[in-house]
């Protein structure tokens, strides 16, 4: 039995300038990903930036916008700057003191060095040791011969980075100021009040997610912070060779690093334990299980507990948000990774709360009523 189905041609028209159009779409979003990118990044800052820059207006003569904005990318160019302070100079001293204990730590290695050939020796392990050794050298010259053009790469990467970074901090600031202005003529244009009242609750949700987000994760940071701090100075009170004022720069370290989904604070954990590895292995051990098991506290209790109500996204559409996101667009990928997926959220909640609405209608008599009435009248008009 063969079924024919037959398609005008408007309709076939419509489906393949339809099936062009995503293509073409999909096309330029790809092209232009770098630049969606560098906006996506700036209006994630704007947004974060957002309510702080209101307070700080508030309180300016005039209510100044521009003076708030500027104010808080003072403040926040002041903070990097204190971290930066705080956190190199104790960790060059360090460094210093474990150069200082090299030559001693030398010495142990050549004596073990003697015993281990000897050993070797004894065996006949020596080829395999000679032919092991000829190989890291010849992997080591070609890693050698690379590094001119890892250099040059590294250069360019690195200027690169400056622009787009440069670009993200001036679009973020003339987003702040001009953007409450932007979403007034935007309102204006809407003839139906009630989809502008729709569509402006969808933007304050939206809102709502990715501040929220954003001070639920200063919360945890701040708490893993202060707790690694306080790890850190009480185990300079236990061992001499831990100094006291590695507690600032742990702190500053745990709360800049630990807002990166997923290995932001095993990276602040892993910094930190190698840190006092350098003057004391035995405590460098001890606060790496201290590391090990506050992260379980903190992932399992602390973070969803103060994120729970923020968000509002399971643990699996968490990380495969942060799993996307990184594999896109690398760590600031994976910052904003969970913000897009609470706001993709929103709108889909939104869809769905519209779909059942509308279903409910159709389900009651009257408009089943109307609904035929409408149709018979719409028959009579046409005929």
């Amino acid at each position: 039995m063969k079924v024919r189905i037959e398609i005008d041609t408007k309709t076939f028209v419509r489906f393949w300038l339809v099936v062009i159009g995503f293509i073409l779409a999909g096309w330029m979003i790809f092209s232009a990903r770098e630049a969606l990118f560098i906006i996506g990044t700036a209006l994630f800052i704007a947004l974060a930036l957002s309510h702080p820059v209101r307070k700080l207006a508030s309180f300016l003569p005039g209510k100044s916008r521009v003076g708030g904005t500027a104010l808080a990318f003072v403040s926040l160019v002041l903070v990097l700057g204190a971290v930066v302070w705080f956190v190199i100079p104790p960790v060059v001293q360090q460094s210093a003191k474990f150069a200082e204990s090299l030559p001693a730590l030398s010495d142990q290695v050549s004596k073990q060095w003697v015993g281990l050939a000897e050993f070797i020796d004894q065996n006949g392990f020596r080829p395999q040791v000679d032919e092991t050794l000829e190989n890291i050298k010849q992997q080591a010259s070609t890693w050698a011969a690379d590094i001119g053009k890892n250099i040059i790469s590294g250069v360019g990467s690195f200027a690169s980075f400056i622009v787009a970074l440069f670009l993200v901090l001036v679009l973020a600031f003339l987003m702040l100021i001009e953007g409450p202005s932007w979403m007034d003529r935007i309102w204006k244009i809407y003839s139906d009040k009630s989809k502008m009242r729709h569509h402006k609750s969808l933007v304050e949700k939206v809102y709502g997610v990715v501040t929220g987000y954003i001070s639920g994760q200063l919360t945890v940071s701040g708490i893993g912070a202060l707790m690694a701090g306080l790890c850190v100075f009480i185990l300079s009170l236990i061992s001499p060779n831990i100094d006291g004022n590695l507690a600032m720069p742990t702190i500053l370290m745990t709360f800049v690093l630990t807002p990166i989904p997923m290995f932001g604070s095993t990276v602040a954990g892993v910094l930190v334990s190698l840190l006092l590895l350098l003057n004391d292995p035995v405590f460098g051990i001890v606060y790496g299980i201290y590391f090990i098991v506050y992260q379980q506290i903190e992932n399992n209790f602390i973070a969803p507990a103060i994120q729970a109500k923020k968000v509002e996204l399971s643990a699996l559409v968490i990380l495969i948000s942060v799993t996307i996101g990184i594999y896109v667009a690398g760590l600031v990928g994976g910052v904003i990774a969970i913000p897009i997926a609470g706001t993709i959220k929103v709108f889909i909640d939104d869809y769905l709360e519209r779909r059942q609405v509308v279903k409910k209608d159709d389900d009651k008599p009257v408009a089943k009523l109307v609904k035929k009435l409408t149709a018979a009248v719409k028959s009579d008009k046409t005929a």
